[in-house]
């Protein structure tokens, strides 16, 4: 398990040299803020279908990077005080402290390492995580203990590519058959999201407009938006 968290860790250090290279997390980019602006409204559906009030709901999410998403949820009506994350990269935890406030507990390291109460969370999350794992076991064993930490009532909320990148051998598609395999008691609401990247990219160099045009065609989105409710 210690050995695939470094490989994991190795290839964020690729995907980030990969980012910067193709602007793919520029802000400015058409089509960084166009995927963003679609994911929020997706969160904003899916406040209001599960039922939990964001500013008396505690979330947790796995793999919080520097701490974008968090941001995403404070912007939401989460308050900072029943926020917190999980980063394995030193690097990115310390960029999540600086941009949060603190009250938003961050921690560093491994998940599989935290003891995490059962039922801490109404809401554990990942943002293309899974995709990045390409241990079965490991994934399995994430997977368990996130479903541990979510509360009755509450759940995991999912969201990650579907498609393996034939450019990338980092990462692998997680289908949502795989997804069900992974949280077997839960219950599967989801929704095709996001885009094709490299599609987005070069559209909106033409037109912004041009990613919601085309990005009504579903087969063309690449990720699943995922509420696995917990009963």
């Amino acid at each position: 398990m210690h050995g695939e968290a470094e490989r994991i860790a190795a290839r964020y250090a690729r995907r980030r040299r990969e980012q910067r290279d193709l602007r793919t997390s520029d802000p400015l980019a058409p089509h960084v803020w166009m995927m963003r602006q679609e994911k929020e409204r997706a969160l904003v559906r899916w406040i209001r279908r599960c039922g939990l009030a964001p500013p008396s709901t505690r979330l947790l999410e796995i793999g919080c990077g520097r701490g974008r998403n968090l941001q995403d949820f404070l912007r939401l009506g989460f308050r900072p005080e029943n926020l917190a994350g999980v980063e394995l990269l030193p690097e990115s935890a310390r960029a999540a402290r600086r941009l949060l406030p603190a009250a938003i507990a961050i921690y560093e390291g491994n998940a599989l390492e935290l003891d995490f109460a059962p039922a801490s969370f109404q809401v554990v999350c990942q943002f293309t995580v899974f995709t990045s794992i390409l241990d079965a076991r490991f994934q399995e064993e994430l997977a368990r203990r996130m479903w541990s930490w979510a509360a009755p009532g509450g759940g995991v909320l999912w969201y990650d590519f579907t498609w393996d990148n034939p450019r990338n051998p980092d990462v692998e598609g997680v289908p949502p058959g795989r997804i069900r395999e992974l949280f077997p008691h839960g219950r599967l609401a989801s929704r095709r999201v996001t885009l094709a990247p490299p599609l987005a990219r070069a559209v909106t160099r033409l037109h912004p407009a041009l990613y919601t045009l085309l990005n009504m065609l579903p087969p063309l989105r690449t990720h699943l938006l995922c509420w696995i409710a917990k009963p």
